[in-house]
């Protein structure tokens, strides 16, 4: 059976701006699939939302780990018949932070962070596309960085002309290239595909020196996840502000 409300997966759910982009969607009504790597920390993240009236599901997603993917595919069609959201929410940086480094950037590194911020949502977008062509307006919002802007890398005296942190940023410039392709691909379709900027935000990965809280940093996510048929596709948004790829 096909579910009548709008159905969204975020990954990455049970902290920060994903648990946050799960709760803002369940008070607009949407039922979310709260993902995460255990399925305890999925479970005990949709109990959480459920405490406050939202309509959420839990599913045992590490995005890295190919069957989590098509497990999380097949629960997600039995339970529901299509998926109307997916929040590609899940990233890691470095073990160093935003330190500035390039060529001693491992390879390793590089390997661990494309894993997660880039293969993985390639390979679990691929495994829900089927479901999102079956809903009346489908929606994919990858999660970037303002540091993936190779616009603003370029530029020295922009803001973050200083932040270069090799493997962090460049997978999420690649990721914003995935959103470009897609939408390509799928312009004639009623899906949109668009990268989100939640902003410099008070999370383990942000740490407490920075300026948003994660409210505030869940909100581009939320409204990207929800714009008309007008709204933007194949563009990189941060609270409805366009930025430079």
């Amino acid at each position: 059976m096909t579910s009548e409300k709008k159905v969204a997966l975020v990954t990455g759910a049970n902290r920060g701006i994903g648990f946050e982009t799960a709760r803002q969607l369940g008070q607009k009504g949407v039922t979310v699939v709260v993902a995460a790597r255990t399925s305890q920390a999925a479970e005990e993240t949709a109990a959480k939302l459920k405490s406050e009236g939202i309509d959420a599901f839990p599913v045992k997603l590490d995005v890295t780990k190919a069957e989590d993917r098509t497990a999380a595919a097949k629960t997600i069609g039995d339970k529901f018949g299509k998926l109307d959201i997916l929040i590609n929410n899940a990233g890691v940086a470095s073990a160093d932070g935003f330190t500035p480094k390039t060529i001693e950037t491992t390879e390793r590194e590089l390997q661990t962070i494309f894993e997660t911020n880039l293969f993985s949502v390639v390979a679990l977008t691929r495994e829900v596309l089927l479901l999102l062509k079956k809903s009346d307006a489908g929606r994919i919002v990858n999660l970037s960085s303002i540091l993936g802007s190779l616009t603003l890398h370029a530029d020295p005296t922009s803001p973050i002309a200083g932040f270069k942190a090799f493997a962090y940023d460049a997978s999420k410039s690649a990721l914003n290239a995935f959103t470009i392709h897609l939408a390509f691909e799928l312009k004639d379709t009623k899906i949109k595909v668009n990268s989100a900027h939640p902003g410099w935000v008070k999370t383990e990965m942000g740490t407490d020196a920075a300026p948003m809280e994660i409210p505030d940093g869940a909100k581009t996510s939320v409204e990207l996840a929800l714009i008309g048929t007008d709204g933007p596709n194949g563009r990189f948004i941060h609270l409805g502000q366009e930025l430079p790829w």
